[in-house]
């Protein structure tokens, strides 16, 4: 299976990273083709909802989403890698997102697999509401089969003493 994982930490070595770093890890094990796409430091603009795609041509933006949504369509499975800033989708990320609206058919046509990687200060009971939220109406619009989340918490060595790391592994090794 293709795999194309949308990291959106701007702390190349933090909590989020992390996990996501142990996800590839298992889904490379067992065979998978992973292919990394940094969105924090990717030249994406915003979409500014001209609709000139007619919702599955091209983007009259010429940045870096061309390539990132040929690699998205060219994938089996998506994976949104994001730290939790105030309870949603990085900026990054988000970003990316909004531009899926020019290859919309082409997703939801896909069918395609995908998992949600966040990981936040805190883990109060209501932490990832919001973002567990949008990533459910994501996956029930775009038609995706959700896989599965890991949702951790705390600084990178909290974080690297938790469970989340190991959880992460065994969620890529057997996806």
């Amino acid at each position: 299976m293709k795999i194309v994982v949308l990291k959106s930490s701007g702390n190349t070595h933090g909590s989020s990273n992390l996990l996501a770093d142990e996800f590839i890890r298992g889904a490379k094990e067992s065979g998978h083709i992973v292919t990394e796409i940094d969105v924090y430091r990717a030249n994406v603009k915003s979409c500014t909802g001209c609709v000139a795609c007619g919702y599955e041509g091209d983007c009259v933006l010429n940045d870096d989403m061309i390539s990132i949504r040929r690699t998205i369509l060219d994938s089996d499975m998506i994976v949104f890698v994001t730290p939790l800033y105030y309870y949603g989708f990085s900026a990054q990320l988000k970003t990316v997102i909004d531009r899926f609206c020019a290859f919309n058919s082409g997703l939801t046509s896909k069918r395609m697999r995908s998992v949600l990687i966040s990981a936040a200060w805190n883990n109060d009971d209501w932490t990832f509401e919001a973002l567990e939220t949008h990533y459910k109406t994501l996956v029930r619009y775009l038609h995706f089969n959700d896989c599965g989340s890991i949702l951790g918490c705390g600084s990178v060595g909290m974080t690297q003493s938790s469970e989340y790391p190991k959880l992460a592994y065994k969620l890529g090794k057997t996806i």
